[in-house]
């Protein structure tokens, strides 16, 4: 179960997109293509996916039905070339190099080389493109740096720029693009591709697909952790207060520490804060109001305890224990 996901620009597939996919085609067929594209949804969705998809039909690469309404074909000449990253008309600003290294932000100085870029007339295409993913990981002089370059539309050139958080850009940012927004596929959906993608079974793809809110590239990720043994211990945690079992909470607590226990940290904390969620929004909707407010707000700490603890590099364990106490004080 450790296959990678393919990355968006070896992905010829994406489920759940028809809807914007026909806008964008619309679009085209209008003669009013705006330059500048802001493609939003929640993580996993197939955002980066949709950019390059776009990016491959701008470009004039062979259409492919067979892959969705911006299918084009894996062998064609433009496909080929996007893919080994050596197409002349299509830019690429990420925060992370594929030379393995990490860095926090896109530098400032690849957003600044947007206006040279589309200075250029198209080389061998029809468009020259440009994909930011994402624009969340712009600091505030690349985000200035990439708002000349909206203010001032280029010729033959279009824009696609992802974000997970829309609104913490620049509203004028915002105001210069079109929005798209890209929406999960059913879980039903999902699971049957997850299914299919990974050979997992019924049961097992319909919990990873309803872990990730239907996201095809979350449920995918999934597959390859412990979600689910986090999703059990988070289920147990929650049925056994106000008292839960010491000794297994602190060998819960054991797994937790380390290099090997960062990532069931992220999955506990993920779970937990997803199930007190679902149980607020059930009551509410049954007409059980009362300690709602306690929970939303124990909710709103199980989202930002792990933020805060890796922010200052607290030790996980004492966090969990800090959350434990927060759930035993909730009402039942």
């Amino acid at each position: 179960m450790s296959q990678d996901l393919p990355h968006p620009r070896d992905t010829f597939e994406l489920i759940g997109a028809a809807r914007a996919e026909q806008a964008f085609l619309d679009a085209i067929a209008r003669g009013r293509l705006h330059h500048a594209w802001l493609l939003t949804g929640p993580p996993g969705v197939g955002k980066a996916t949709f950019a390059y998809r776009a990016a491959r039909h701008l470009m004039g690469a062979t259409p492919s039905p067979g892959h969705g309404l911006l299918g084009a074909a894996a062998e064609d000449h433009v496909s080929r070339l996007v893919a080994g990253r050596a197409h002349p008309d299509l830019l690429v600003l990420q925060r992370d190099p594929e030379d393995g290294k990490t860095r926090k932000q896109i530098p400032v100085e690849e957003a600044r080389g947007l206006p040279e870029f589309f200075a250029k007339t198209p080389a061998i295409a029809p468009w020259r493109v440009a994909i930011v993913d994402t624009a969340d990981d712009l600091n505030p002089s690349g985000a200035n740096a990439l708002l000349k370059t909206l203010e001032e539309p280029p010729v033959r050139g279009i824009i696609l720029l992802i974000s997970d958080r829309p609104g913490a850009l620049l509203p004028t940012i915002r105001s210069r693009c079109r929005m798209l927004h890209l929406t999960a596929p059913g879980e039903g959906e999902t699971t049957a591709w997850l299914r299919q993608k990974r050979g997992i079974g019924d049961e097992d793809a319909r919990r990873l697909s309803a872990m990730a809110g239907g996201a095809p590239g979350r449920a995918w990720r999934l597959t390859s952790t412990d979600a689910m043994a986090a999703d059990d211990a988070a289920r147990n945690i929650l049925a056994s207060l106000p008292r839960p079992d010491a000794a297994v909470m602190l060998a819960l607590a054991d797994r937790l520490r380390g290099a090997e226990g960062a990532e069931r940290f992220t999955l506990l904390f993920e779970r937990l804060a997803a199930q007190v969620h679902d149980m607020v929004a059930e009551r509410a909707l049954a007409g059980e109001g009362e300690g709602l407010d306690r929970w939303a707000e124990t909710y709103g700490t199980l989202v930002d305890l792990p933020r805060a603890a890796d922010a200052v590099n607290l030790d996980r364990a004492d966090t969990f224990y800090t959350a434990l106490a927060r759930l035993a004080a909730q009402p039942c």
